[in-house]
């Protein structure tokens, strides 16, 4: 098992091992992800990466992922409930990270933020969270419950509501984000 890997179980009540692993399968938010890990590797065509891309597929329908093969993922990244999460495939997102369901990760089509959204380390979204447009999310950062954000997030930040107000303090996601590998 590669270390990303023994990072995303990790995050799952402290799992580790063979044990641990069969464990694991039984949480949906670290099934896909192990799915996803397994399906970005390998060559374009390799049967390995084709049957893993086709259990993604299916597992983004059961559970309500829409996250792209090709996204950038940190490890240790942790998907607390299943339901709908979308992110957008060229998003980036750091080691980590919690992503609760309903959150959307996309891009803005135009404007002054046009792009994709990069997320630093450590960083907790909550249920309904929008997060859009070329932004850069520092890390250690707390995004509250549907807060919508479409600006820069300095580190150590509690970000609530719609629209966002940026709140500094130390330590935001103490008790949000356990288990780190």
């Amino acid at each position: 098992m590669n270390r990303t890997i023994q990072a995303d179980l990790f995050r799952y009540g402290g799992l580790s091992g063979t044990k641990g692993l069969i464990k694991g399968f039984r949480k949906p938010g670290f099934r896909y992800m192990y799915v996803f890990r397994q399906a970005s590797q390998g060559g374009r065509f390799s049967l390995k990466r084709l049957f893993f891309s086709w259990l993604r597929r299916r597992y983004s329908y059961k559970f309500g992922f829409q996250i792209p093969v090709g996204t950038a993922i940190g490890e240790g990244f942790f998907i607390g409930h299943h339901g709908t999460i979308v992110v957008n495939g060229k998003a980036r997102i750091g080691k980590n990270c919690n992503i609760a369901h309903n959150v959307t990760i996309g891009q803005a089509n135009r404007g002054r933020l046009e792009g994709f959204p990069t997320i630093g380390d450590h960083v907790w979204m909550g249920t309904g969270a929008v997060i859009v447009g070329n932004i850069h999310i520092g890390n250690n950062v707390l995004i509250a419950p549907n807060a919508y954000v479409n600006m820069d997030v300095p580190e150590n930040s509690l970000v609530l509501g719609n629209p966002a107000k940026i709140i500094p303090k130390e330590n935001p996601c103490d008790g949000y984000i356990n288990n780190i590998l």
